[in-house]
């Protein structure tokens, strides 16, 4: 299958399978779908409205409809799709991406990654031992913003940066459990590996806010942040991570909505992260910042603008770079490096390797306040201490 799934994608023809089609899964499967080559084969959820909804989209933009799939295993025994997207809950993620490989299927799954140190050093050797093209959905790797703010910094514009310091602010503390459920949920097969509960609608809607799931938004959002942060200090893994976080502010979630994170790095430098979704309501254009402290310039790099303020004249814009479209431009472009990556078989932006750099990061951060203290990487052995 996986010899048949490379010569398929190197003609040219892309014949996609999506596993999960929620707000995200589908608005991905669309970018898709503006490659001329590309059909979607078949769509696998285990909610029916979603599944319904987005067979709907998927038709508007082919003539032949996508089958309908209820269990991810049977999309992944089609010998006719050969690349998957994975957009479910971040809980499947680590098993979703193994059995895809397995089955020689090229992979671009969401992020973060997967949920533990353990799941993420199986996935990179994973990948190592397959001939399959794997991206993680983390699209600043691919945006024309981060690409320039990377090149500034590398042409030493800032000086030596010994502190990258960013933020994230919103709110998600009002509110209640959610919609009700307009159809069928296969409860059961959505809970997969995590523990047996019973049907809870809050647990469903809002996933990312239950530990057994996922991190909590520090994870959601911190692993975009993070591989940020990485990209332009063409940074590796952290030495170690402490974090702290506030109580939760929303009934019945587990995770923290305030946290704040520092990750200190070989490349002699600190990533500091701080998370607010118990603060006001904000543009998305204005919500997210890195600042990039240098001896020589700071750099300010949020989702539509990078600005840089020489020393001594932080009230004069020295250099500025736009984006060619806005953020949501770079999605479209993770979307068509993947595609070209599985035609000409090259290393893609995002792969699994970096994808579990990030990931690592809101884990170990997630650790620390667990467990009250500071915790470190051995790269080397690649295990937490």
């Amino acid at each position: 299958m996986g010899a048949a799934g490379v010569a398929f994608a190197a003609e040219g023809r892309v014949t996609l399978g999506v596993i999960g089609a929620g707000g995200r899964g589908t608005y991905v499967m669309t970018e898709f779908q503006k490659d001329m080559g590309l059909r979607v084969g078949a769509i696998c959820d285990v909610y029916e409205p979603n599944l319904e909804r987005a067979l709907g989209v998927a038709r508007k933009a082919q003539t032949e409809p996508a089958r309908a799939v209820r269990r991810y295993q049977d999309l992944l025994a089609d010998r006719s799709i050969d690349t998957v997207l994975i957009a479910t809950p971040e809980h499947w993620h680590h098993r979703m991406v193994l059995d895809a490989l397995a089955t020689g299927k090229d992979v671009y799954v969401e992020k973060p990654l997967c949920q533990t140190p353990e799941q993420g050093v199986e996935l990179v050797a994973a990948e190592r031992a397959s001939k399959q093209i794997v991206q993680v959905g983390m699209q600043r790797r691919s945006y024309d913003l981060y690409k320039q703010g990377r090149e500034l910094v590398a042409a030493g514009t800032l000086g030596n940066v010994r502190m990258v310091r960013g933020w994230w602010l919103n709110t998600q503390v009002a509110g209640g459990p959610g919609a009700p459920l307009e159809g069928k949920l296969d409860w059961e097969q959505w809970l997969g590996p995590a523990p047996r509960r019973a049907l809870d609608v809050s647990r469903f809607r809002q996933w990312r806010l239950y530990s057994d799931y996922a991190g909590g938004i520090v994870a959601d959002q911190g692993a975009h942040v993070f591989d940020g942060i990485h990209m332009l200090m063409n940074a590796s893994y952290p030495l170690s991570v402490t974090a702290a976080g506030g109580r939760p502010h929303r009934a019945g979630v587990d995770t923290a909505d305030s946290v704040v994170v520092t990750a200190e790095y070989p490349e002699d430098f600190l990533g500091v992260f701080t998370i607010n979704y118990a603060a006001m309501r904000y543009a998305s254009k204005n919500d997210q910042m890195n600042h990039l402290d240098g001896d020589k310039a700071r750099m300010d790099i949020g989702r539509e603008t990078c600005r840089v303020y020489a020393a001594g004249k932080e009230d004069e814009v020295l250099l500025e770079r736009k984006s060619a479209r806005g953020f949501g431009f770079a999605t479209e472009l993770h979307v068509r490096n993947f595609l070209e990556c599985i035609r000409t078989r090259q290393r893609p932006a995002a792969p699994i390797a970096l994808g579990f750099q990030a990931a690592l990061v809101v884990q170990l951060a997630n650790l620390s306040m667990q467990h009250g203290r500071r915790m470190g990487w051995d790269a080397k052995a690649q295990r937490v201490v």
